[in-house]
């Protein structure tokens, strides 16, 4: 294809995409009734030729078989040729000697042809050939005698023309119809799509989420609509949590940073008077200083989990094959290094799962610092990892005083502090990010009471397949407890 013709075709094809739906519709009920219109035309006007030809035909050879008989009774050169009616067949008598005899006032029929000469000769008994001259004549050669007879017609188009007009008229008014009919089908057919559209735009015009769409029509049209209105639930819930976490982070910041501003301002304003060293002694200041760092420290964990909290299930962390024994030993290490003053007893075995591992590092790591608050100075927080059917069992218990019953369904629950936890530090965020972890790898987490009174939270993920043993001797699995 020469690149003018390929321009043309992406114009084309360019200008078909900009058609409305109702359009393309239109001209393709239109199209498709033009083709079937020509193409039965096409087929008819051979099946009319074919008859029209087939009768011609079957009388010329029975006009022939009569003259035939006629010229063998008189003989050819005897035989009564009637004058010329002025229409219908023509007739001519081919004599032994290759002259013609033919009726008077009759027009001339083309020269006798070479194939109808052997037919006067015997060497064949008839012949039916077509003449191709400006008449078109039609012409079946017949033995008789020591000579032959011709009988002729001339080739008349007239029905098959006529047939065609009528054909074109008819194919007119069926391509109008049809685009008649398209169009209205189009209109009958997409209206539901027009409402949806319509509903579609008054929503995103007035950002009202809450306003579902009716739902109508069947098949497509309403797995369509049920699908808007599951994505007009989905964007409602986004919103809504999105709402409820901007008021929820306001909330939780206004303390540390009101703290924070009184203290700052406090240090300014001694300074700027001169009587900083004077007001606040050495003793004094170490103390608003800690607490400063204590605040900023505060801050700065409450703004990386609600970071981690607002990105959802969203993350750019691959899910792997490995083994959770590693990832709550790395998580316990992190813990003795954030806080020092924190131990941690492991009694873990190699439990392998499919996950992220920064994700749950994160929750062991939340799970142990939630432990930790609450745990006696001389009292360890217990972590204990094991295969339990199926599934690989955490468990993280401490020896405080314990969860009551009332605060035990909104533990995992954002920014949620009981009563007993509000003069401890924390944001209330870090069991809701253990629960999102565990909810995005098909877990489960529960709270109880441990043994030792205090609580005991326990995460259900499922296990996996370990890899093959080399890669097992490799990684050190073992069923030891570390």
């Amino acid at each position: 294809m020469s690149r003018p013709a390929g321009r043309e075709a992406r114009r084309l094809t360019r200008w078909w995409r900009r058609r409305s739906l109702r359009t393309r519709l239109t001209v393709i009920a239109a199209t498709a009734i033009a083709v079937s219109v020509f193409a039965a035309f096409q087929v008819a006007s051979e099946l009319l030729d074919w008859e029209l030809r087939d009768t011609t035909e079957n009388q010329l050879r029975a006009d022939s078989r009569v003259l035939a008989t006629n010229a063998q009774r008189a003989g050819l050169a005897q035989v009564q040729l009637p004058p010329y009616p002025g229409s219908g067949r023509l007739v001519r008598v081919i004599l032994p000697d290759g002259s013609t005899r033919t009726p008077a006032g009759q027009p001339a029929l083309p020269p006798v042809s070479e194939h109808a000469g052997r037919v006067a000769q015997g060497a064949s008994a008839d012949l039916m050939e077509s003449n191709d001259s400006e008449e078109g004549y039609l012409i079946y050669t017949l033995r008789a005698g020591d000579g032959a007879v011709q009988v002729a017609r001339v080739a008349d188009d007239s029905p098959i023309n006529r047939f065609g007009f009528g054909m074109l008229l008819i194919g007119l008014f069926c391509v109008a119809g049809g685009a008649l009919v398209g169009r209205t089908v189009a209109r009958t057919g997409l209206a539901p799509i027009d409402r949806l559209t319509a509903a579609a735009v008054r929503v995103a015009h007035t950002r009202d989420l809450d306003a579902d769409i009716p739902d109508e029509g069947g098949g497509e049209i309403r797995r369509l609509i049920q699908s808007i209105n599951d994505m007009l639930a989905a964007l409602r819930n986004s919103r809504r949590a999105q709402q409820l976490l901007a008021e929820d982070a306001a909330h939780e910041l206004k303390t540390p940073l009101t703290s924070l501003r009184l203290n700052v301002e406090l240090l300014i304003r001694l300074d700027r008077r001169g009587t900083l060293d004077s007001a606040l002694p050495a003793e004094s200041r170490t103390r608003l200083l800690n607490d400063l760092g204590a605040q900023v420290a505060e801050l700065s964990t409450l703004s990386a989990e609600l970071t981690d909290l607002a990105r959802g299930d969203v993350s750019d962390e691959n899910t792997e094959l490995l083994d959770l024994a590693d990832v709550v030993v790395a998580a316990a290490t992190r813990a003795r290094s954030r806080v020092p003053d924190i131990e941690v007893a492991l009694e873990v075995t190699s439990v392998w799962v499919s996950g992220r591992p920064a994700a749950l590092q994160r929750a062991v790591l939340n799970l142990i610092d939630n432990a930790g608050k609450w745990s006696p100075a001389d009292q360890p927080v217990q972590v204990r990892l094991r295969a339990e059917g199926a599934s690989a069992v955490l468990e993280v218990d401490d020896a405080g005083p314990g969860i009551d019953a009332a605060d035990v369904p909104r533990v995992f629950d954002r920014f949620y502090r009981a009563d007993s936890a509000r003069a401890l530090p924390g944001s209330g965020l870090g069991l809701s990010i253990v629960q999102r972890v565990v909810d995005a790898h098909g877990g489960r987490a529960t709270v109880a009471r441990s043994a030792r009174g205090g609580a005991l939270l326990r995460v259900d993920l499922p296990a996996a397949a370990p890899p093959d043993p080399i890669a097992r001797l490799t990684a050190g699995e073992d069923t030891a407890v570390r």
